[in-house]
């Protein structure tokens, strides 16, 4: 069965708990502290594959976890971090977050870290210094990243097959390649897109057969709309039109008209195009209907009449189609160096600046003034801070201190028992 998008819920692994511990040993009085920190939580890699051409299997898995890391232990024992998940998916995989693409996998054995493991906790050995020899402090593990994740597959091909159903784009693609579509003399024989490889001279070409499009298609009639995605990214389109045609030129135009409402890109990728189903026709028959595309078509398009069962004019369209594909690779690989050669470098705010900042907001709930800290590196530490032990609650406010925090929010006009909250955490400014 052929599926080519799917939703998934990531959840990367929680990071361990770090310990608080200290040294129990015979004639040791008073041991220090030796609580290990806790392990960091597994990461979701998707890796490509060439061997897989469906996400089919993330309909019958929609959830996707990696291992927790292990809490930390006694004697500086730090726990085990998480394995990572690493998760196969089909070459062409593109991978969104809220609409936003975070990956694009579009090479046999391409890695990429789809989501973040959290962080391990720092155990109380961590915190000893000349002034805090006995600390009590121990950090949470911090969460892994967890979102849904929309996966949509564009299939990986040189050739784009468009037309009519039953313009004879299956049995093109059975007779030039070892692809083995369905095929039969009605409409939509095709319901899935078909890959198959196509050998000519010193060259291959790897051509995607899609279900016919019809008027319509681009909003939803018939099949193809559905499946329009996996001829974006082609190198060049083989347009088939059915040589019985009443009218070939309307015809044509139609299925550019698909193509444009579809994406404005697809009109402009290099385009052959071919009549099909000659072996029944004569010459004239041929030349009028090559004519009355000739009409309609760009003066460079190449047009040729084939037909497949009679293994006639096959090898010039294939050579034509390998022409295309062989200049558009050259130029995707001119235009990789041109980026390259100019990258110029942009001074922008420093990751770490954008780390460190912070926003102080004050709301009222319920007759209460309520102060909301936000800011990744204050919400980072918030996330560690087990809110159980008032020595943990001390370090964070000791944090906010030195990060200026605590100014703000009494220039704001917070006073000790203030309630102040970080990433739905509740704790008052000054310990009660």
């Amino acid at each position: 069965m052929f599926v080519d998008t799917a939703k998934v819920m990531i959840q990367a692994g929680k990071g361990g708990n770090g310990a608080v511990s200290f040294r129990h040993e015979i004639y040791v009085d008073k041991g220090g502290p030796d609580g290990g920190d806790g392990g960091r939580g597994g990461d979701v890699v998707f890796r490509a594959t060439k061997n897989l051409n469906t996400l089919l299997d993330f309909r019958y898995k929609p959830e996707l976890k990696a291992k927790p890391g292990a809490n930390g232990a006694k004697r500086d024992r730090r726990g085990k971090s998480g394995d990572n998940l690493v998760v196969s998916v089909p070459m062409g995989t593109v991978v969104r977050r809220d609409g936003t693409v975070i990956a694009d996998l579009t090479e046999d054995n391409q890695e990429v870290t789809i989501a973040h493991g959290g962080d391990g906790g720092f155990g109380n050995a961590h915190f000893k210094s000349s002034t805090r020899q006995t600390p009590k402090i121990a950090e949470l593990g911090e969460l892994g990243e967890a979102f849904e994740a929309e996966l949509e597959l564009k299939l990986l091909a040189d050739v784009g097959l468009v037309g009519f159903p039953n313009a004879g784009k299956s049995t093109f693609l059975s007779v030039v390649s070892n692809a083995r579509p369905e095929i039969a003399d009605y409409a939509f024989t095709t319901l899935t897109p078909n890959l198959g490889v196509a050998d000519i001279d010193d060259s291959s070409l790897l051509i995607a057969d899609i279900p016919g499009l019809i008027e319509g298609a681009s909003k939803g009639k018939g099949l193809g709309d559905a499946f329009l995605r996996h001829v974006e990214r082609t190198s060049v389109l083989l347009h088939l039109i059915d040589g019985y045609a009443n009218d070939i030129a309307a015809d044509y135009q139609t299925i550019r008209r698909e193509l444009a409402e579809y994406s404005e890109e697809l009109t402009k990728r290099p385009e052959v195009i071919a009549l099909t189903k000659t072996e029944g026709l004569d010459e004239e028959m041929i030349a009028m209907q090559l004519e009355a595309l000739r009409k309609v078509v760009p003066k460079s398009t190449e047009l040729f009449a084939i037909s497949s069962t009679a293994h006639k004019g096959l090898k010039d369209v294939l050579r034509a189609l390998a022409q295309h594909v062989a200049t558009a690779r050259l130029e995707r690989m001119t235009d990789q160096d041109e980026e390259v050669d100019n990258e110029i470098p942009r001074i922008t705010l420093s990751a770490q600046a954008k780390k460190l900042a912070w926003h102080v907001e004050k709301i009222t709930d319920n007759e209460q003034d309520i102060y909301i800290v936000s800011g990744y590196k204050i919400e980072k530490f918030a996330a560690r801070t087990d809110f159980s032990g008032y020595e943990n609650v001390n370090r964070l406010r000791d944090i906010m201190k030195k990060m200026g925090i605590t100014h703000e929010l009494t220039r704001a006009g917070a006073v000790g028992d203030s309630i102040i909250r970080i990433k739905g955490a509740e704790f008052t400014l000054v310990e009660q």
